[in-house]
């Protein structure tokens, strides 16, 4: 087959007209695209936004030919600088994908190979498409993107593997790879999502210098609202695999015509926004100190390979209060989520539970407690077994307790995934079976089982669309409310942090250098360093609302 390619200096970049994606399922094929119709100008930027399953990412990866062997059935023209990718073979789209277009996947832990040295990998890519390059060359040109993308000591960190790379550094070496060989376009699938705000603020960034550079187009696909405000010239919004709203970014955002596109504004938690004073239901919590961590030191590692990851870290939760602790990634938030419920033994220091150190316990005598310290963790699909159907991982530690026959554990359980806003029916049903959101709710059905009086939740909304965001985090407040739980929020959305504390601590290096009550830290930071994480949180627009969330 020959490929086309237009030669006009005004022809689009993209050009897609009437995609529709279909993929084969037990039950009938699931249109995951129906008749989506847009262009990109050379050098322009497009935003795609939506809720999970909107099919924005089938939309983005229609780009690039990435549906060849996935048996999906795709009508409709995608046209990109030229060339025909719907009538592509495997060679055609192969000379494509790089050269012509690159993507940056959402996951870098999962596109890059954990054996081999990023340089390596990027020079491979490199070679592909310049087939006359040397060895040297290629890896030259590997140091050259590294550098280009701030990685610092290009030269020697290209001999890195993947996991000796920070989150946001690997991100920086996928864009890296992805910009090797100077493609005409980037489609960066939700690059933002697991990284903190500083870090996700330069990389929003490093995408703008690049087009500026190099004059290539982007179709950046988020569900953040906040990410695609400041980082794109026009929006396009999905709903169920169909464009409901099209336009310039600023006339989208400022005036939306849709009902959806301002549902998922209204759900966008905006940091300068106070959270709701709530009155407390029965039963109420009082305001005793339920647990307190003294002088808290954490180490990994021996000797001069030691590593520490809390230095001297000291906080207090009341019965029934929220405290949020926000930070960069590796500042030791997540090790002291875990060393508060005694996943972990500290090095040095106290956990006092209820007036006792539980710091030192074994696993013996830490056995009563475990039922009161309970958490929710970052990724649901990592942490349900999925062998395993949902019903019978909340049961886990009822069966543990051993305080309740086979009959009413699966009454509980049945209940449980009911508060959570679940169909007890699905008991039986596997973790593959649900949506991102579900799989949460799981998560938090699972922590409620042993009726515990403190729950961690280490970033548990961090992966989510911002409709299920705001309904994970309301969810959390009313569970809350009714059961008189305290919570220790951990998150790196200093937004979504707000809306749901009463008390804040701000971490860095392993230590806490700003607390206080959440809207005097909000409105009035002390430390510098809670000034400039404040100062990069992305923002739709700088109109203060009242939180509707009332969490």
């Amino acid at each position: 087959m020959t490929v086309r390619s237009e030669t006009a200096a005004d022809a689009p970049l993209v050009s897609v007209d009437r995609l529709s994606v279909e993929f084969p399922a037990e039950n009938g094929p699931v249109r995951a695209v129906h008749e989506l119709s847009f262009t990109l100008p050379p050098g322009g930027a497009l935003g795609i936004v939506g809720e999970s399953g909107s099919g924005k990412s089938t939309a983005a990866y229609a780009l690039l030919g990435l549906h060849h062997g996935t048996g999906a059935r795709l009508t409709g023209s995608v046209r990109v600088a030229g060339h025909d990718v719907t009538a592509a073979g495997e060679a055609e789209l192969r000379r494509l994908r790089g050269a012509t277009a690159a993507m940056v996947f959402q996951d870098p832990l999962s596109s890059l190979d954990p054996y081999q040295a990023v340089g390596d990998q990027i020079a491979e890519v490199y070679r592909v498409h310049h087939r006359n390059a040397s060895r040297r060359a290629a890896r030259a040109r590997a140091v050259e993107v590294l550098d280009r993308v701030g990685i610092p000591d290009a030269a020697r960190r290209a001999r890195s593997r993947p996991h000796e790379f920070s989150g946001g550094q690997r991100q920086r070496a996928l864009i890296a790879m992805a910009v090797a060989c100077g493609p005409r376009l980037l489609v960066a699938d939700e690059p933002t999502t697991a990284l903190d705000v500083t870090v996700q603020a330069q990389i929003l960034a490093l995408l703008r210098e690049l087009r500026e550079e190099t004059g290539m187009g982007l179709v950046l696909v988020t569900h953040d609202l906040g990410v695609a405000a400041g980082g794109v010239d026009e929006l396009l919004v999905m709903k169920d695999g169909r464009a409901v709203e099209h336009g310039p970014v600023r006339t989208v955002l400022d005036a939306p015509r849709e009902p959806y596109t301002r549902a998922l504004l209204d759900a966008v938690p905006r940091v300068e926004v106070r959270r709701a004073p709530v009155p407390r239901e029965e039963p109420p919590g009082d305001d005793s100190v339920l647990l307190e961590a003294v002088g808290l030191r954490q180490e990994f590692g021996r000797g001069r390979r030691a590593v520490t990851a809390l230095d001297d870290v000291s906080l207090t939760v009341r019965a029934g209060e929220t405290v949020g602790v926000v930070g960069e990634s590796g500042s030791g938030k997540t090790t002291l989520g875990r060393a508060l419920v005694r996943l972990l033994a500290p090095t040095a220091g106290e956990i006092r539970y209820r007036g006792r150190d539980i710091g030192a316990l074994n696993d013996r005598a830490l056995r009563p407690f475990r039922s009161e310290l309970q958490m929710v963790f970052q990724d649901p699909v990592s942490s349900l077994n999925p062998r395993r159907s949902i019903g019978e991982s909340i049961a886990d530690p009822l069966r543990a307790a051993g305080r309740l026959t086979d009959a009413r554990i699966v009454a509980r359980v049945r209940d449980l995934l009911d508060r959570v806003g679940l169909d007890p029916d699905a008991y039986h049903r596997y973790p593959h079976e649900f949506s991102g959101g579900q799989r949460q709710r799981v998560g938090i059905a699972r922590a409620l089982a042993p009726e515990p009086r403190l729950i961690v939740c280490d970033e548990p909304v961090s992966a989510l669309d911002v409709t299920t965001q705001a309904q994970v985090v309301a969810l959390l407040g009313e569970l809350q409310r009714e059961l008189g739980i305290a919570l220790v929020f951990i998150a790196h959305d200093l937004a979504v942090v707000r809306q749901v504390s009463d008390r804040l601590a701000v971490m860095r290096h392993g230590a806490i250098v700003e607390e206080g009550p959440a809207d005097a830290v909000y409105d009035r930071p002390e430390h510098p360093y809670t000034r400039g994480l404040l100062a990069a949180v992305p923002r739709v627009d700088a109109v203060a609302r009242t939180s509707p969330a009332g969490v």
